[in-house]
């Protein structure tokens, strides 16, 4: 994969969404697709190419999320990482944010770390477990700020889980794609904060929630 073009390419989508990507910016994110469709060739990483809508869904669309990240220093947990999307592209955007990646599978953990070291990522860590067994082992002053997932369908155990990785107050990220599915009934310990559009050509959203007083189960 040639990446010398990719740089201009990926600005170009960040203007159609209303994002400004500079060209410091613009070649670590074309780095980290380099890195990822390498990798990709040995495992199952993503379905996604380096087109237009893969470049939307891999890194437009965390850039955009940027936008309603809160400002200063901050605690990012990602959940089931897999190819480090939207969780590096964020990182890259937000070099203060401190990242922690989850995914229970060890071969995909390896491709993050590696991704975390050549992208010379300080502050972004890599945990091997599942999100459920983290939540359980946290104390209060642990828990993240923000947690981000990216299109799954949760139901109440899982939205309990990943209120208990959230510091009082702290947010969910979700991100959605057409189609995507959404029980917000489950959602047990969250308030709805509002749902705000993505990727217009992709017709993804980000809807975010804001987790109430905690307490374990």
């Amino acid at each position: 994969m040639e990446t010398g073009w990719l740089p201009d390419r990926i600005a170009a989508r960040g203007r159609l969404a209303g994002v400004s990507v500079p060209a410091p910016l613009g070649g670590e994110l074309a780095r980290y697709l380099k890195l990822l469709f390498w990798w990709n060739r040995r495992m199952n990483l993503t379905g996604l190419t380096d087109d237009d809508a893969g470049i939307d869904r891999l890194l437009v669309e965390p850039l955009v999320a940027t936008r309603w990240l809160s400002a200063g220093p901050l605690r990012l947990v990602d959940i089931g990482s897999g190819g480090g999307s939207p969780a590096v592209p964020i990182r890259l955007m937000r070099p203060d944010v401190r990242l922690q990646m989850v995914e229970s599978k060890s071969r995909k953990a390896a491709f993050l770390r590696e991704t975390v070291r050549h992208l010379a990522l300080t502050g972004a860590t890599v945990e091997v477990r599942r999100f459920e067994e983290l939540a359980a082992g946290l104390d209060e002053g642990d828990r993240a700020d923000v947690v981000t997932v990216r299109a799954v369908r949760l139901d109440e155990a899982g939205f309990r889980a990943l209120a208990g990785l959230l510091a009082d107050g702290g947010r969910l990220f979700l991100f959605e794609g057409q189609g995507t599915g959404r029980d917000d009934g489950a959602a047990v310990g969250f308030e709805v904060e509002g749902t705000f559009p993505l990727v217009e050509s992709l017709q993804s959203r980000l809807s975010i929630w804001r987790r109430g007083k905690y307490r374990a189960k």
